[in-house]
């Protein structure tokens, strides 16, 4: 049966990105059904029910939203063409950048919005977990494939790398909540890059400081 009830003028968009910033500024179990009715421009509980389904199903539809648009920043840990650090500057940067952008709130959705969760919510933690899994993966895969390149030296520890750069750019998401500047976000960045520039091999780093 074709769910009914929408008000007119609805805006399907609009209303997911007002429950996307909600959920963001306020994490998942704060944000309450009154909150998103009204920032979906008022619409009744039906009217909610029937376009959306439930508010977790609402969250998980938020999320592929998130994912397919501000999320987007850390594509960079996943495509093969860039060169290894090239894609980790690229995701760490972009992060900030988005994190810190007053257009909406501060921070990242995937980090904050289930941080604190009751056990009846622990599923939704677990799925936002697989995210930022993603994310550790495809660091982990720029550094194995610096040391396959001959980028990295053969010795490096890949997992201890990979490790503290996933630490910065988890760390961006409080930061920014906390109102750190852009400027200083970078200049952390650029740190964690130190990092991994000082385990180039040695071609690689004479290269680095010709260009």
């Amino acid at each position: 049966m074709a769910r009914t009830g929408r008000p007119r003028g609805f805006d399907m968009d609009e209303a997911l990105d007002q429950a996307m910033h909600l959920f963001w500024e306020h994490g998942y179990e704060a944000t309450s059904l009154s909150q998103l009715k009204a920032a979906m421009g008022g619409i009744s509980a039906s009217s909610f029910f029937a376009a959306f389904g439930s508010k977790e199903a609402l969250f998980r539809t938020v999320l592929d939203r998130y994912a397919q648009t501000h999320g987007q920043v850390v594509a960079p840990l996943h495509d093969p063409a860039l060169k290894p650090r090239d894609a980790v500057e690229q995701a760490l940067r972009g992060s900030a950048r988005m994190q810190t952008d007053p257009a909406h709130p501060l921070g990242c959705f995937v980090v904050l919005t289930t941080a604190n969760s009751s056990p009846e919510n622990r599923h939704l933690q677990t799925l936002l977990a697989t995210e930022r899994q993603r994310n550790r993966d495809g660091l982990r895969a720029c550094v194995e494939r610096a040391v396959a390149r001959g980028d990295l030296r053969a010795d490096t520890d890949v997992t201890g790398l990979a490790t503290v750069l996933d630490g910065v750019l988890v760390g961006l998401a409080t930061q920014a909540r906390d109102g750190v500047p852009l400027s200083a976000l970078d200049a952390g960045i650029t740190a964690a890059l130190g990092v991994w520039d000082a385990h180039a091999a040695p071609a690689a780093a004479r290269k680095r400081k010709a260009a």
